[in-house]
C-alpha cells in the first residue's frame, strides 16, 4: 500500500488526518478534530497509519 497520511489543522484549529491513496483520492479521514496533534496521530495509527 502506497497510501500517505496528511495531518492538518481545520478552521477551528483542531488537528485532523486524512489518508490519500497513490491515485490522489482521499480514502480515509478523522471523524473528529483533536486539540493535541499527538492525539490525532494516535487515532490515525488505530486506523492504519504506520508512521
Amino acid at each position: 500500500m502506497n497510501d500517505k497520511c496528511e495531518f492538518y489543522q481545520d478552521p477551528q484549529k483542531l488537528w485532523r488526518w486524512r489518508r490519500i491513496a497513490s491515485n490522489g483520492k482521499i480514502v480515509g479521514s478523522s471523524s473528529q478534530g483533536y486539540v493535541n496533534k499527538s492525539d490525532c496521530i494516535d487515532n490515525a495509527r488505530r486506523n492504519g497509519y504506520n508512521g
